[in-house]
């Protein structure tokens, strides 16, 4: 155990600390976990001051993924991870798509946020409610050069009533069929490995166990 505790704290020392650029707390937390058997140590970047928020601007997930990753990267000088990630829905042409976090408007909240998606699909039946979550995520080295790309996606269908307490967003109206349950239901352990984030990192953590290895060796 000893020799395996000191394997351990030797991977944690040789990994370099990254940013998450996002002051999401509960997003933090999925990341953080996922990064955890790896050795990586995470931190948001709502624990620097001063640090600008990133004006997502992008037409795309991986546009402004990108952004976020290479501005906080260079503002603080560190490795940082930006993730952009939203929810598109069949009815609505992939709507709310990059819109997802601010859909009701500028001071838009997931409550807020839930009720508008809820009333554009009032009326349409359960059948054509499909829906799917799509994450994208990038890494920034400190000079802003974006390392690492990677997209995945996870489908589902939107119910017409809030089920369960987990998660936040859209995550009370998101059923994954094959479960009957909606990601607001399931615990964090099973949308650790269901999720569109979970899979997108599931692609990005070997390449950047790699990166990071290199950036020390």
């Amino acid at each position: 155990m000893c020799a395996e505790a000191s394997k351990d704290r030797l991977m944690s020392d040789s990994m370099p600390t990254v940013v998450l650029a996002s002051r999401n707390v509960k997003k933090s937390g999925e990341i953080r976990a996922l990064l955890a058997p790896y050795h990586i140590e995470l931190k948001s970047v709502g624990e620097f001051d001063g640090v600008p928020d990133v004006i997502e601007d992008g037409d795309t997930f991986a546009a402004n993924a990108a952004k976020k990753a290479t501005q906080t990267g260079t503002h603080l000088g560190m490795w940082a991870i930006g993730e952009d990630s939203g929810l598109k829905v069949d009815a609505l042409k992939g709507a709310p798509g990059v819109y997802s976090a601010r859909y009701s408007g500028v001071n838009a909240t997931d409550e807020s946020n839930n009720e508008k998606l809820i009333a554009e699909l009032d009326g349409v039946p359960a059948e054509k409610r499909g829906a799917g979550y799509v994450c994208h995520v990038a890494v920034s080295d400190p000079e802003g050069n974006v390392r690492l790309s990677v997209e995945a996606a996870c489908r589902g269908r939107i119910t017409t009533e809030s089920r369960g307490s987990n998660g936040f967003g859209y995550d009370p109206y998101f059923e994954i069929r094959e479960y009957h349950r909606t990601f607001g239901e399931l615990s964090p352990l099973v949308k650790q490995h269901l999720s569109h984030r979970a899979r997108a990192f599931e692609r990005l953590l070997p390449q950047l166990v790699a990166v990071l290895s290199g950036a020390t060796g």
